[in-house]
This record gives C-alpha cells, sequence and structure tokens, in this order.
C-alpha cells in the first residue's frame, strides 16, 4: 500500500499522486540521492500477484530502461519492495496529447504533423533497440509545459500483450492494428499503424473507427476501409492524407516499412503539401511483373536458338531412326521376291521424303507461331512495366496513366457501403438528402457522375440519398454566425462538419454554404457540412503564438510559418513559469502580416526582484512593551530582513538611532532589543528584635522583538 510521505527503495520519497490508469498509479516522488523530482509509476495490486507478468514486466521495464531520447519519457529505475512493483520514469509537467485534442477540438495540419513526427522520432529510437511499443495511443503520448513531445509506457505495452490483458487494461480498442486485433503477431509496423490512426485523430478530433463494442471496433479495424480525413476536414493536404491512408494499410506490407521512411514523408509534407508524393506499394502487384533487362533478352534469344537446335537435332535423329525400321522389313521380304522388295523400297523412300517434307513444314510453322506468341507476350508486360501502352485489355486508356477512376454503379446500394467504395478510390462524395417512401432509407436514389465515367479525386461527386419518412428538416443557416449554425444544427439532433474558405462577399466567421441544403430532410444524427468565410483572400501569413516556447522553438515556428525573427532581447516578467521562455512577441497572435515580416522577441529573465529602503529612526522599547524598561540601560539592538540579512547589531544607551538602509531584498523585518533589568535592593527590619536584613535587587536579562515593514523602491 503506498502512503505518501513514504520512501521506496531508500530513496524515493513519495509527495503526491498525480494519475492512475489500468494497470497503474502513478505518483510523483523526490529522489533524495539525485536531489531531482520523478515520477513512480506502481503496478496494481492485480498484477501484482501474477508472477508470469511480474517477470516479463521486469524484464520489458529493464529493456525500455536502455531506451535515452529526447522524445522518450526516460526510464530510471525498476525495483520491487515489500510485493510493490515500480518503475521510476522521468517526471513530465504537462498534459496527454489526448487532453489536449479534447482542448482544441483538432488541431492544424501543421502542428498536427509536427507532433507525429517527434512521436515517430521517440518510436523509430526503440525500435532501433528492438523495443516494440505495441499500445501507441495520444493517452500514451506527452506534451510538456515547454512544448516537447514525449512517447511514454514503452515495454510495459509488451509485457501487458503477452499476458493476454484485456482491453480495458490495454486502453482503448480504438487505435489497434488489424494483426493485434486478430490476436497474430505484432511488429514495428502495428506501431506505425496505431500512429496512422492517432494522426487521424488530431488532423479530425475524432476516431475513424468506433462501435458499441470493442469487438464490433475490433472487427471494423480488420474489414472496413479506413474513411478520409478530409471527409471531416477538406483543408487537410493530399500528401498528409495519404500519409494516414498508408500508415493505416489493413496489410503490414501495404504500411510504411521503417519509421525513418514515415519521418522523410511528414517533414516533405511540411515542405509541399499539396504534392502528391506518397506512393502505396502492392507486394502482390510487385511480384508480379518486373521490366525486362538487356540481359534478360539475350538469356531469352539462346533459349530459343537452343530450343530450335534440339528440335532440329530431333528431326534428324527421327529421320535417321525412320530407315532402319523399312530396311528390316525389307530384309524379312527378301527371301520371297527381291524385285518386290526393290520397289517397295523405291515407294518407302517416296514416302519417307513426303513425310519428312511435312512434317519439317509443321515444325516451322509451329516454331513461328510459338515464337510470334513469345514475342507479343513479352512485348506487353514489358510495355505494361514500363507504361507506354496507351490502352488497356478493352482498348481504353489506363487509369494509371490517366490519373482517373471509373465511376462504379452508386445508385441503388446503401449510402455507407457507397461511401466507403468511392473512399477507397480516392473519391469524396458529397450527400444529399432527398425524402421518399418507395425505397428504403439510406439508399442512394440519384447521383451525378453516371456509371463507368472516368472521374479523377477532384470531381465533384454529389449523392442523393433517402432519407426516409422519418427524416429530419435541416434547418437553413446559411449567413448565420458559426456559434448560431452549429447550435440551430446540433439543436435538431446533427452533427456538424466545419470547412473554411476566403469569400469576400460573406462576412468572416459567417456560413457561407451547408449540405444537405436549408429546407431538405435529413436522418437524425447525420452530418451537416458548413462552409465558414474566412474573409477576403489577403494572402497574409497568421502570426502564430509564442508566448511560452524557448528562443529556437519560436525561431523554428517562424520559420515554418514564412515569417522572420527579428530583435531578440532579454527582460524581467513577473510570471515566473516563463522564466528562460518568450513572454513578449511584436506581433499579436492571430493577426495576419506579409510574408517575410520579422517579428520581435523578448526572453524572460524571471521576476524582477523587489528592493525596499528602510530610513528613519529607532525608538527605545515602550512602557506597553516592557513596563520594567529604564532610560539609560545598556540596549544591544539589531536589524534583520526576513530573508535572514542583518542590517544593524550595535549598543547603545541612548535613544533613538538614526537608521538609512537601500536595497533591501525582503520586505519585512525585526528590531531586536536586548538589555539586563535589575531589581532594586531591599531592606527589611524585624519589629521583635530590630534587626534589619537587606536583599540586593536581581538582575534579569530580557529581550524585545519589533516587527517592522520596510518602504518599497521605486
Amino acid at each position: 500500500m503506498i502512503k505518501i510521505g513514504m520512501i521506496i527503495g531508500d530513496r524515493y520519497e513519495v509527495l503526491e499522486k498525480i494519475g492512475t490508469g489500468g494497470m497503474s498509479d502513478v505518483y510523483k516522488a523526490k529522489d533524495h540521492k539525485l536531489n531531482r523530482n520523478v515520477a513512480i509509476k506502481v503496478l496494481k495490486q492485480e498484477f501484482s500477484e501474477n508472477a508470469n507478468f511480474v517477470s516479463k514486466f521486469r524484464v520489458e521495464a529493464q529493456a525500455a530502461a536502455g531506451l535515452m531520447h529526447p522524445n522518450i519519457v526516460n526510464v530510471y529505475d525498476v525495483g520491487e519492495e515489500n510485493g510493490i512493483y515500480y518503475i521510476v520514469m522521468e517526471l513530465v509537467e504537462g498534459i496527454t496529447l489526448k487532453q489536449y485534442i479534447e482542448k482544441k477540438a483538432r488541431l492544424s495540419v501543421k502542428e498536427a504533423v509536427s507532433i507525429a513526427i517527434q512521436v515517430s522520432m521517440g518510436i523509430e529510437a526503440a525500435h532501433k533497440n528492438h523495443i516494440i511499443h505495441r499500445d501507441i495511443k495520444p493517452q500514451n503520448i506527452i506534451i510538456s509545459k515547454e512544448g516537447k513531445v514525449k512517447v511514454t509506457d514503452f515495454g510495459i505495452a509488451k509485457a501487458a500483450t503477452s499476458n493476454t490483458i484485456t482491453s480495458n487494461v490495454m486502453g482503448s480498442v480504438h487505435y489497434t492494428s488489424p494483426e493485434q486485433a486478430r490476436g497474430g503477431y505484432s511488429d514495428e509496423k502495428s506501431d506505425i499503424y496505431s500512429l496512422g490512426i492517432t494522426m487521424f485523430e488530431m488532423l479530425t478530433g475524432r476516431v475513424p473507427f468506433n462501435g458499441e463494442t470493442t469487438v464490433a471496433i475490433a472487427i471494423k479495424h480488420i474489414q472496413e476501409p479506413l474513411p478520409s480525413p478530409r471527409e471531416y476536414v477538406s483543408e487537410i493536404p493530399v500528401s498528409v492524407e495519404q500519409i494516414v491512408f498508408k500508415c493505416c494499410q489493413k496489410s503490414p506490407d501495404r504500411r510504411y516499412q521503417s519509421m525513418g521512411n514515415l519521418i522523410a514523408d511528414l517533414k516533405q509534407s511540411l515542405i509541399n503539401p499539396d504534392e502528391d508524393f506518397v506512393k502505396i506499394v502492392n507486394p502482390n502487384e510487385e511480384a508480379s511483373t518486373r521490366m525486362i533487362t538487356d540481359k534478360d533478352m539475350v538469356q531469352i534469344k539462346k533459349q530459343s536458338d537452343r530450343r530450335d537446335s534440339m528440335e532440329e537435332e530431333l528431326r534428324l535423329k527421327k529421320k535417321k531412326n525412320v530407315r532402319p525400321i523399312y530396311e528390316e522389313e525389307d530384309e524379312d521380304e527378301e527371301e520371297e521376291d527381291e524385285d518386290i522388295d526393290d520397289m517397295e523400297e523405291e515407294d518407302e523412300d517416296e514416302e519417307e521424303g513426303e513425310y519428312d517434307s511435312k512434317m519439317e513444314r509443321i515444325t516451322t510453322m509451329l516454331a513461328i507461331v510459338a515464337a510470334l506468341l513469345i514475342g507479343f507476350i513479352v512485348l506487353f508486360l514489358v510495355g505494361k512495366t514500363l507504361g507506354i501502352l496507351p490502352f488497356n485489355s478493352k482498348g481504353e486508356e489506363t487509369q494509371e496513366e490517366s490519373g482517373k477512376v471509373e465511376m462504379p454503379k452508386v445508385v441503388g446500394r446503401q449510402i455507407e457501403e457507397v461511401k466507403a467504395e468511392l473512399l477507397g478510390l480516392g473519391l469524396t462524395p458529397q450527400i444529399t438528402y432527398k425524402e421518399n417512401s418507395e425505397y428504403d432509407e439510406g439508399l442512394v436514389l440519384e447521383c451525378n457522375v453516371g456509371i463507368g465515367q472516368m472521374v479523377d479525386s477532384s470531381t465533384e461527386i454529389i449523392l442523393t440519398v433517402n432519407s426516409g419518412t422519418s427524416g429530419i428538416e435541416v434547418p437553413n443557416i446559411v449567413g448565420k454566425s458559426t456559434a448560431e449554425a452549429v447550435a440551430n444544427l446540433e439543436g435538431k439532433g446533427f452533427t456538424v462538419s466545419k470547412t473554411e474558405s476566403y469569400d469576400a462577399q460573406v462576412a468572416k466567421g459567417s456560413v457561407i454554404s451547408q449540405t444537405p441544403e436549408g429546407g431538405t430532410k435529413a436522418p437524425s444524427g447525420s452530418a451537416v457540412t458548413i462552409r465558414i468565410s474566412q474573409g477576403p483572400e489577403d494572402n497574409k501569413i497568421r502570426v502564430p503564438n509564442l508566448v511560452g516556447v524557448s528562443e529556437m522553438d519560436a525561431m523554428a515556428t517562424l520559420t515554418e510559418a514564412g515569417l522572420k525573427v527579428g530583435s531578440v532581447s532579454e527582460v524581467n516578467n513577473d510570471d515566473a513559469s516563463l522564466t528562460g521562455l518568450v513572454c513578449y512577441q511584436s506581433y499579436s497572435v492571430g493577426s495576419y502580416v506579409d510574408s517575410g515580416t520579422a517579428i520581435d522577441l523578448k526572453v524572460s529573465l524571471g521576476p524582477k526582484t523587489a528592493s525596499y529602503s528602510y530610513s528613519g529612526s529607532i525608538q527605545a522599547p515602550t512602557a506597553a512593551e516592557d513596563p520594567e524598561y529604564r532610560d539609560g540601560l545598556s540596549v544591544t539592538v539589531t536589524v534583520d530582513t526576513a530573508d535572514g540579512i542583518q542590517l544593524l547589531n550595535t549598543n547603545t544607551t541612548s535613544f533613538p538611532i538614526s537608521v538609512n538602509y537601500t536595497g533591501i531584498k525582503s520586505g519585512t523585518g525585526t528590531i531586536t532589543f536586548t538589555y539586563t533589568v535589575t531589581t532594586d535592593a531591599q531592606t527589611v527590619t524585624n519589629p521583635d528584635t530590630g534587626e534589619v536584613t537587606t536583599t540586593e535587587g536581581v538582575s534579569t536579562q530580557k529581550t524585545l522583538m519589533r516587527e517592522i515593514q520596510f518602504t518599497p523602491e521605486s
């Protein structure tokens, strides 16, 4: 049982509980040996009692302790004490990525990609050390107060999965890979899949697959195609969309094969966001066709020549073998009539000549046909591999060359099935609803693109779907403010998907258009997409928030945004939490400036140290303070500040004492008077005997303290 104040491992003092999870509780502690704060993760009792789990947990945690990387919550120590199994880790002050997403609803593309790069670098370091996380999700990613991104719980996940810990312990099934959902083998590419799902949530504010049970969600990971993040946020660049798609391929062989490859594409997407450079490789297709080299052609020729030579040799052997058969027959007949034999031999020679001639012609014809067929097949395969054939098997332009896909049949099918197929083809449908009592609810009634048409990804695919008779009328919110529009739609039971675009005619923050249109009917809970005006396009750059980040991070952010760093100076700032960080920027956050504008920065030196003065006179102790004090006593007077600085130490018999001190760092202090008071001698006469007795006075040392306030200096 962990209690606040107890010492673990003879060095870690438990200070407070800072978190809890399915497997463990987390405490803030003080490492007295190294004089630093740490986080201690303590296994819950049900896991501590499982010897098999504890054994694997210790091995994996010790392996994770060997990882040292800026984007990993580093493990310092692993131990056990009185049945308490614990891990000592780096203490990161901040929030989880899950909390950050919930706080911001969804992240900007640049912010999401930047976080993904840092997460990928941490995971890459682990993979190089043969450590697989197996539980990548926003809850296991921490963003520190300094803006650093760190992945936690390395090694713990593997110990848990090897002991078939249930999903409520392991975390959400929303991020698990298909192979993990099947209970099969998982490797580095499982982490890549989970990171892809995490990127989807950062970009859209939601997970791609949801359901009422964990089993239902797991089945969706295995069977259903990943929806396009651009279906929810249209401004997501095509390169980022394709990166997410490649990370989340069902087959591990079709995903990124290493974190290094993923990092390269993520960085490329920051430079060329709208370039379609992400390639998803199908290993089966790759194995089916190979480009024929010159060396291969020479080898094919040699084999063809050798085959022709063999055929000729066989033909000659057949010719030689035919004659002896007839000769044997001639010898058998020779006894009967030599004349007849001579005639038969002449006939047989003629027949043999005719047979050889026919066989030669047939063999030659077959060889020519075979050569033509082989040549045609070779040319077709080479042409298809090189992409130089202008048509496919139907004589049409190839989809690969034109970048277009064939529009499938959609009318008469259920919308969810159609959406999945269109998204899989790279097409993004727009959905409108129409009430029709003759057909089932959710059935596609119309499409603006016909079956078999060749279309590219930019083609507007508008599907009209039957809302059924229970549809709800969509309110008309065009021209309303965003807040009012969202309130109206959600009040009617719809979900809202927002997109933004420039429009000189519509005020910034107002709704330009909506899909489905106002006045039409749509099923309750369906999404209504609203396009929000950003005002007229002026090609200016929005100034990012730089306050609270380091100078280096601020420079990187400005450079990435197309801005420049102006002057950088150091100043005092009252907010102690900003010490060493940017506390001022010359352009306010969210304002728009021209590309290349220089932004001046100020870095905080911490709060300015206040100073005080003490000027005036110190008066003697008053009768109220000490009735026994008498003028003329020798008094030691000291003046001390609250922070332990002594301003005065003197002995005097007369008051007042003049003082004048400046530059005092504390606002309060104490005057201490130390002196000795002696009572008068007393004489007593005995009335019976007349004897006189004198009692000397008693000396008592006294200390008197007086609190004082210093005067603040301007």
